[in-house]
């Protein structure tokens, strides 16, 4: 066995089962160099489009000036504070909405009465758009970080809420009943059957959180912020300087993926442990 059927194959239990890996490592392959070249493709293309006038340049750039520009604003030391107050804002954001939301959640799985209570306004709260609260949000937190946590906030823990608690209430019930037989209180219920259960969906919820709370953060800087990446995309739009402003947005794209990836991360890591 070469070396390169060898990494293929890593991890078999069987000849069976390292065909399977084989065949798998080298589908996913195929998709990446796919996805690489659609990337090439459309960069190429945007490129060659700008540089020969079929789209204008001054509205849509070119992903050399991008690139240009976002390496002389990270030279001269003008995108780190942005970067570093965006990236701030949206964890913060991320981490309060995830954890009232559950906690809400598991508020409402705990107190049928609570639940009943709450239902109405939890119906309309997710059909409301949040975006409107944002004035309310700066007469109540003034102009700056919490404001721009709450838009954050208010944008997914409404979702984390719902979903977290769809999760609770489809654990089977087979399961419930067979720990009452044994005395089980409501607690032990809880943490023995319906987290372990339920988590999934909370990770499944994590990964949605992500791209909510940077809507959030986005949303709250183009309203009230000084400095972040919301701000230079207004500003950009502002001076009519759209390179700026693809450069906020290629920063965005990195920064939430890097969250993204984290999130699958940690997810590898409570699955695992929980098997």
């Amino acid at each position: 066995m070469n070396g390169l059927e060898g990494w293929l194959r890593r991890g078999e239990k069987s000849p069976e089962h390292g065909d399977f890996l084989k065949k798998e490592r080298l589908y996913s392959f195929r998709v990446g160099i796919a996805q690489f070249s659609l990337l090439f493709i459309f960069i190429a293309l945007w490129e060659i489009s700008s540089r020969s006038g079929w789209i204008d340049p001054l509205l849509f750039s070119s992903p050399s000036r991008i690139w240009g520009t976002f390496w002389d604003m990270l030279w001269r030391g003008d995108l780190h504070h942005h970067t570093l107050a965006t990236v701030w804002e949206t964890v913060v954001g991320f981490i309060a909405g995830t954890v009232a939301g559950t906690l809400i959640a598991i508020a409402i799985w705990w107190s049928k009465f609570l639940s009943r209570l709450l239902d109405p306004y939890l119906v309309v709260l997710n059909g409301m758009p949040k975006v409107a609260l944002g004035p309310l949000f700066i007469v109540a937190f003034g102009g700056g970080f919490m404001a721009i946590v709450a838009m954050a906030v208010a944008i997914s823990v409404i979702v984390t809420t719902i979903v977290v608690y769809g999760s609770f209430r489809e654990v089977d019930q087979n399961y419930i009943k067979l720990v009452q037989t044994f005395g089980a209180n409501k607690a032990q219920i809880f943490s023995k059957i319906i987290l372990p259960a339920s988590f999934p969906a909370i990770i499944a919820t994590l990964k949605v959180n992500v791209g909510l709370a940077w809507v959030g953060v986005i949303v709250g800087e183009f309203l009230v912020s000084k400095q972040g990446l919301g701000y230079l995309i207004i500003y950009g739009f502002q001076v009519f300087n759209l390179t700026l402003v693809f450069v906020s947005l290629f920063i965005i794209a990195i920064c939430a993926t890097i969250m993204y990836h984290l999130v699958q991360f940690t997810e590898k890591i409570l699955l695992r442990n929980r098997d």
